[in-house]
């Protein structure tokens, strides 16, 4: 009998509170404050923990800019939500992610908006076992995270706020506006949960998402909007591809060789066709089936590391990533295949180098 290679198995991924332990704690450990009411750290602590601080130590984690990240921060002080709205893959699950950490030490109580079609599965349902032999209490109430967060005065993410029905949304208003829900089949005050400090609700939606449900007029009104761009500089965006590309192929127990050329051609393509015009300023097609964004370019990379080490002896190459490109860049939109061909032969046949010349030799997988 053979043994297994492995006898435990590790978290595909770990959640921003783990892996960046070590920061959060020592960010808390010499954060001067002031610090509001029910949070770990200081907005400027938190400000610290997503925009990084070379001097502490502390990576940047969210690539913006930081009048924005402000706003956020100082937005979830007050009593009103705050809801990040851009295009897909522009990291706003992500952005609610870290937010949760620094604030409340927890970014899992989360809420999936697709998810949610009644109104238990937003606030609170019940242990059948329990109402049956015991009738309603507070033992036999399962809070949804939402009610947690209020419960535990913790930030809650609520994700793809706009695929919730309207109804739905327009139960959230009693928890902007009051903070307060009523459990109408507890008595007195075992019916009423106040939220404690600290609690509030961070969203997202993707602005593609707008007409799946119109957003409540009256939640809209409860919650500050702040729009999550891409991120606008080549160089920046190469930086953020190559750190977390390592760290991809980390947590998958591969050490291939990544080429820096590779992944910027890479993030060169997928600006220029996100942004429908090239680095020198001519336009060009844009894509109307992907999304090609920083994460995608991420998963991009991730996944020609994978070709090299499993089949390409090591060292990723043009080749290896070009095949992937089209897997993400050519979805279900017929015109895009025209598109890309179109952009290889004005924008890629245009460039000089060798990596440029090896793409642009690869062209015959637009087929």
């Amino acid at each position: 009998m053979t043994e297994s290679r492995s006898t435990t198995r590790r978290a595909q991924r770990e959640p921003a509170e783990v892996l960046y332990r070590e920061e959060l704690d020592k960010l808390m450990s010499m954060d001067p404050g002031p610090t509001p009411p029910g949070w770990r750290l200081s907005p400027r602590g938190v400000e610290k923990f997503l925009l990084g601080d070379e001097k502490l130590g502390i990576e940047r984690k969210f690539v913006a800019d930081r009048s924005m990240v402000v706003r956020v921060i100082i937005s979830l002080c007050t009593s009103r939500g705050c809801l990040l709205v851009g295009e897909p893959g522009t990291a706003k699950s992500w952005l609610s992610e870290l937010l949760a950490a620094a604030v409340s030490g927890v970014s899992t109580l989360t809420l999936q908006g697709g998810a949610i079609s009644e109104v238990g599965q937003l606030l609170y349902s019940w242990n059948e076992a329990l109402l049956r032999s015991e009738g309603p209490s507070r033992k036999a109430l399962v809070p949804t995270p939402l009610l947690r967060g209020m419960m535990e005065g913790r930030l809650v993410r609520f994700e793809e706020i706009a695929r919730c029905p309207q109804a739905l949304q327009d139960a959230l208003l009693s928890v902007l506006s009051d903070r307060v829900v009523i459990i109408p089949e507890l008595s007195g005050d075992d019916g009423v949960i106040l939220a404690r400090e600290g609690f509030n609700l961070v969203a997202t939606s993707n602005s593609l998402d707008e007409g799946v449900h119109r957003m409540s007029a009256a939640l809209k009104r409860r919650m500050d909007f702040e729009e999550v761009r891409p991120i606008p500089h080549l160089d920046d965006e190469i930086d953020v591809v190559m750190r977390e590309v390592a760290k991809a192929n980390q947590r998958a127990g591969i050490e291939p060789a990544v080429d820096p050329l590779v992944v910027e051609i890479l993030v060169t393509m997928f600006h220029e066709l996100r942004n429908g015009q090239t680095l020198d300023g001519r336009s060009t097609d844009r894509l109307a089936g992907a999304a090609l964004s920083t994460a995608e370019a991420v998963s991009v990379a991730h996944a020609a590391s994978l070709n090299a080490w499993y089949y390409g002896g090591g060292a990723m190459t043009i080749e290896h990533m070009m095949h992937h490109v089209i897997g993400s860049a050519l979805k279900d939109q017929p015109d895009d295949r025209r598109r890309l061909r179109h952009y290889f032969d004005t924008t890629v046949a245009s460039r000089e180098g060798d990596g440029w010349r090896q793409v642009q030799a690869l062209r015959s997988l637009i087929y």
